[in-house]
């Protein structure tokens, strides 16, 4: 099995795209984590991009919507299908809303299975606040009734929402780190979803235990013989990223914290380089 690592665009939509994709090459990233741009040309540019340089892309499924849950699954479809385009690793997807009622998400998931049996792309649900995934409790129902769905585990979204480093859903935990084919390697703590800086040591505690959760999703992908898991370094700007009082400065740079859990992470995996 091989790592990839992936950088998002998430906080550099501000940058020329052909630009962003030239920095996070020369930065050591293996591809991006992006969602696809509706602009013809910046699309087509990504789309070469990635081929010339041969990098990697994992898709991001979140505009997704409608007024009504008919109108919602629709646009979901229709926005997995284009996130298909450049043939990515995977698709991460932003499925449903937490509000929707159990059996509504279950109709997203098997829209998406589907889509990925006519297709040959996995989707991954991510694990994230405002979706299906949002918190432990509700994910292991869908555990209990999919046994095939598969998550990109961002369990910092989960430590956010308990309140806690997940000390008593271990169970839930474990049954994650098996679904999971896709990790975004962000740190959260008690009562957020992102740490400040994860090199900082106050926020070591947290770190070592992510830290321990992905070595595990690491081990059950090899042990499984997946191919490729891909791994998103997907520390982000501002509101995640705390600025100072009275000030547009954010405590730490996105970037830099970015390629600093990218090196981090290359050199505890390095046998699946």
């Amino acid at each position: 099995m091989k790592i990839k690592i992936l950088s998002p665009q998430w906080g550099h939509e501000h940058l020329d795209i052909a630009k962003f994709l030239s920095k996070i090459k020369d930065a050591g990233y293996d591809g991006i984590d992006t969602w696809i741009p509706l602009d013809a040309k910046d699309k087509r540019i990504l789309f070469d991009y990635l081929q010339q340089h041969e990098m990697y892309i994992v898709s991001h499924q979140h505009r997704a919507e409608g007024s009504t849950f008919k109108d919602f699954k629709s646009s979901f479809i229709k926005e997995l299908y284009e996130c298909a385009e450049p043939g990515p690793l995977l698709i991460n997807s932003h499925t449903g809303k937490d509000y929707f009622s159990l059996e509504q998400n279950l109709e997203l998931v098997d829209a998406a299975d589907e889509f990925s049996a006519k297709t040959g792309i996995a989707v991954a649900h991510e694990t994230h606040r405002g979706r299906l995934g949002y918190s432990p409790q509700i994910t292991n129902e869908v555990f209990k009734l999919r046994p095939d769905f598969k998550i990109t585990a961002d369990l910092s979204h989960w430590v956010c929402v308990t309140e806690s480093i997940l000390e008593n859903f271990k169970d839930i935990v474990d049954e994650a780190i098996k679904r999971s084919i896709h990790i975004h390697a962000r740190v959260g703590f008690e009562e957020g979803p992102q740490v400040a800086d994860p090199a900082a040591p106050e926020w070591k505690y947290a770190l070592d235990n992510f830290l321990a959760w992905w070595d595990s999703i690491v081990a059950v992908n090899a042990q499984s013989g997946r191919e490729i898991l891909p791994i998103t370094t997907e520390f982000g700007p501002e509101p995640y990223m705390p600025k100072a009082p009275n000030s547009d400065k954010p405590l730490a740079d996105q970037f830099a914290i970015n390629c600093f859990m990218k090196d981090l992470l290359i050199k505890r995996y390095h046998q699946h380089r």
